[in-house]
């Protein structure tokens, strides 16, 4: 049987047919939707349904945000999402949400080699793993190890209160707060964090950036600040960049220490995967490592980027059938 999968983002929805078996997840008919375009995650479904003429009676939604009594109210955008409701507005006889970073930990088991980029190799000594993904927003899950298997669970650490560690950090912290009042992790390791540090650097720099740099900022176009730091032609993007991805390593293993994740660091979103060029040559492993005494515990955890980018709808369709 096959049933209805689908990543839920701040800026596009992914849908597919899933059907599990011994060997994998198999899917079919992806499509993606630019979320924003739809007033409710039902009309994606229904487009989907008559772009590919599928029929399903089961669906999993992988959701940005926290999943709480069968419902959630997407965090970046005005959704508000209900098992029941879908189940009635959509006529299907199940629906189950999870969060979205939970989805792409349910998917691990489902990647092979080349799904996989590696950072670091670390000792691979096995036990807990964590995915920390950096995209329109920042989403981190955990998968504990019983002895036996990893077992997903959800997390929304990156609305984790940011964390200062130098002077240049605090007067970006002092920035944020008069924009935010509360600064999270997900302010500046994100795509929205991105125009975060790109507006900080512009603001206290005193250089002007290429008109269409600052066109794109005001429209949040990551893209275009991160090609524009590749390319060398704006100094404040290349600024912006630089701190991005040390943070990001930062946070990646604040996470990682939390859930003493030996048994790897997986990155997920699609920042990484667009970046990784940059990645590696980025301050993002000296970030990673930066625990003072606890470093040697550090280096000890594989580090991997995830490159597929199906990995929520597989973890997804794994998670359904495992209900």
């Amino acid at each position: 049987m096959r049933v209805l999968v689908g990543d839920i983002g701040g800026t596009k929805t992914a849908l597919g047919l899933a059907k599990t078996h011994r060997d994998g997840v198999e899917l079919a008919e992806r499509r993606v939707y630019p979320s924003a375009a739809f007033g409710a995650l039902d009309e994606i479904v229904r487009r989907y349904a008559d772009d590919t003429g599928a029929s399903f009676r089961f669906a999993a939604f992988a959701v940005a945000g926290p999943v709480r009594d069968r419902r959630c109210q997407a965090t970046n955008l005005p959704w508000v999402l209900d098992e029941e409701d879908l189940e009635r507005t959509l006529g299907l006889a199940g629906v189950v949400l999870l969060n979205d970073l939970e989805a792409t930990a349910w998917g691990l088991v489902s990647l092979g080699p080349e799904d996989l980029v590696e950072l670091h190799p670390g000792e691979v000594a096995g036990g807990n793993i964590c995915v920390v993904a950096a995209g329109t927003g920042l989403g981190e899950a955990g998968l504990y190890w019983d002895g036996l298997e990893h077992r997903p669970f959800a997390t929304e650490g990156g609305h984790a209160d940011f964390a200062p560690s130098n002077t240049l950090e605090f007067a970006l912290l002092e920035f944020l707060q008069g924009r935010f009042g509360r600064v999270s992790w997900e302010r500046v390791v994100s795509g929205l964090g991105i125009v975060n540090l790109y507006d900080f650097f512009a603001a206290t720099r005193g250089r002007e950036s290429p008109p269409e740099v600052r066109e794109a900022a005001r429209a949040g176009n990551v893209a275009v600040i991160a090609a524009a730091a590749e390319q060398g032609r704006c100094p404040l993007c290349v600024e912006a960049m630089s701190l991005f991805f040390r943070l990001y390593g930062r946070e990646a293993g604040n996470m990682a220490l939390k859930q003493m994740a030996l048994g790897g660091v997986y990155l997920g979103g699609g920042i990484a995967p667009k970046n990784l060029d940059a990645l590696r040559r980025s301050d993002f492993l000296a970030g990673f490592f930066d625990k003072g005494r606890l470093e040697p515990v550090m280096r000890a955890m594989p580090v991997r980027v995830i490159v597929q980018p199906n990995t929520p709808l597989l973890g997804a369709a794994r998670y359904l059938e495992s209900q």
